[in-house]
């Protein structure tokens, strides 16, 4: 096994000096080119940060849209190709880390792309090699899911959930809100049923076997937990909301409404088994972890 494993390293890094080399020559976009093949090697570690923001900035407003959509095509083909569980985690973590940090041109061409193609839709994935390489792909399905219905959920609300600042109510207000808590019914009921979607899809993000020890998915995880106390505080801005406005409201829409407030106890309860679980993790020593308290009717 030992040899096995130390030949797939070798012609990881193989295949991928042979791709930089191949950028170097053939590429129009040799920079980007090479910034994503080095971002997303075989290298049992998290994208070096230097490759990252080459690509945020091939992906930055002042470019042209057709190098965004260009870099989107690269990442894309780069996923659907690979077998190797690293690659794939550490190219699903740059598209991440460029909805997260990155230019809202990237989210707004990722979506036209996903909807054409619906490449994070990686349901067949698998890296066979060895039980670790087993286990991190089931991860790696997950993970994918959670960043197709962080898309979804864009497409929905108009808005990137995790880039909202929260605002006051109004100027004597003296706590802040998610923008869920000033909504009308009808958005209310559509937007509500699309953030715990969302949810269900992180919670989903539960490393199992190997992968639960493993460096690599837990920077991921990281990244993935860092969402959830937004879309928590969002969903509960909107519940109260909800609560506010449920006696006033027409049967049919009442009958919506319950469904969404016993839905958000549900998974009240599974986010805090989902936090107790990943405070076992070694990235949780950076994580303050907030308490959840159910709006009651």
């Amino acid at each position: 096994m030992g040899t096995f494993t130390s030949f797939r390293k070798a012609y990881g890094a193989l295949k991928d000096s042979t791709k930089v080399g191949l950028a170097k020559v053939n590429s129009e976009y040799k920079d980007l080119d090479i910034a994503i093949v080095k971002a997303t090697n075989h290298v049992e570690c998290p994208p070096k940060e230097r490759h990252v923001r080459k690509i945020f900035s091939a992906t930055s407003v002042i470019r042209p849209r057709a190098d965004v959509a260009y870099c989107i095509h690269a990442l894309a083909k780069r996923l659907s190709k690979t077998r190797n569980w690293i690659v794939a985690i550490k190219t699903l973590i740059v598209i991440h880390r460029t909805l997260r940090e990155g230019d809202p041109t990237f989210r707004e061409e990722l979506l036209n792309y996903s909807h054409r193609g619906h490449f994070l839709q990686i349901s067949n994935f698998k890296d066979d090699s060895s039980p670790l390489a087993w286990d991190c792909s089931a991860w790696v399905r997950t993970y994918a899911l959670f960043l197709e219905e962080r898309l979804e959920c864009f497409r929905i609300l108009k808005y990137d959930i995790e880039s909202e600042r929260l605002t006051k109510s109004s100027p004597t207000a003296s706590k802040a809100h998610s923008r869920t808590r000033l909504l009308n019914c009808d958005e209310l009921l559509e937007q509500l049923p699309a953030l715990q979607q969302l949810l269900y899809r992180l919670i989903g993000c539960q490393p199992e076997g190997s992968a639960y020890h493993n460096y690599l998915v837990q920077y991921a995880l990281a990244l993935v937990l860092k969402e959830s106390f937004k879309i928590y505080c969002a969903i509960n801005d909107g519940i109260i909301n909800l609560v506010d406005m449920f006696f006033d409201m027409s049967r049919h829409d009442a009958v919506k409404a319950l469904d969404i407030y016993k839905r958000a106890g549900q998974q009240a309860e599974s986010l805090a088994d989902f936090y107790d679980y990943c405070k076992g993790l070694e990235l949780a020593r950076n994580f303050q972890f907030p308490m959840l308290r159910q709006v009651t009717l």
